[in-house]
């Protein structure tokens, strides 16, 4: 198995690998969920997204047409609000939003209150009516523009971060796991085959201790018949007697 780390095959290292295991399948569950999560995040702001764009469009409408409306009332108005427009009535906030983990940038609309009478009064000759309804109509339109922007960037966020979970997700299951995997088969391997080693030694150990035995045993009993025999020649050569003794003479 080549696709597997360089270890050293002992058990402190299979512990280990084993360990590196069982946080990577757990690491894979989670990142699963968070891109689960991500992805039915990411399907409702899509879905919100398209919604905002076919109201933005008819109220785009609707505003260009209020402003048509305004001009050929009141003629051209511009300069007038320009004149008279001294701080900004609606200021855009930004706020973060976490999904599973994620920051995602949020943008607000606010009021500050200030209510700018010069800016009420525009038109009041000839067109206020029209004015007031044209400034309304790109007032809604900012709205819808800030809250597109803030679901554009949100969406955009989230798919980078769907893309960097799929990725992860993908490693741990096609490269980490399968990695750890074999290079536990690979230790077991080796700790199997370096324990049958172990044991036929023991086995050689065992028979040669025993081998010796039986030739230390076998050298004991043939010097003990040797011992006995030379033994059993010296009785019989002091028990022997001539065959004739020579005659004694008186």
């Amino acid at each position: 198995m080549a696709n597997r780390y360089v270890v050293v095959p002992t058990v402190t290292v299979l512990a280990v690998m084993k360990g590196r295991l069982t946080g990577a399948v757990k690491g894979h569950a989670l990142l699963k969920k968070k891109a689960d999560a991500l992805t039915m995040r990411f399907r409702q702001i899509l879905k919100k997204i398209v919604q905002t764009k076919q109201d933005m469009g008819k109220n785009m409408r609707q505003s260009a047409f209020a402003l048509t409306e305004a001009k050929y009332a009141a003629g051209d108005f511009r300069h007038t609000v320009f004149d008279s427009v001294e701080t900004a009535t609606v200021k855009v906030h930004a706020q973060q939003d976490n999904v599973a983990g994620v920051k995602i940038p949020k943008f607000e609309q606010l009021h500050t209150g200030a209510e700018n009478t010069k800016l009420a009064l525009t038109g009041l000759g000839a067109g206020g009516q029209q004015i007031q309804t044209c400034r309304k109509a790109f007032m809604n339109s900012i709205e819808l523009l800030v809250q597109l922007a803030s679901l554009q960037t949100a969406f955009l966020t989230l798919d980078e971060a769907i893309k960097t979970t799929n990725r992860r997700v993908n490693a741990l299951d096609n490269v980490v796991r399968p990695k750890l995997e074999n290079t536990i088969q690979y230790i077991k391997g080796e700790l199997d085959e370096l324990e049958r080693e172990e044991f036929f030694r023991l086995k050689k150990v065992q028979a040669k201790k025993k081998r010796d035995a039986a030739e230390k045993d076998q050298a004991v009993i043939q010097k003990n018949a040797e011992a006995a025999s030379q033994l059993n020649g010296t009785s019989n050569n002091v028990l022997k007697t001539d065959d004739q003794d020579e005659d004694i003479l008186f």
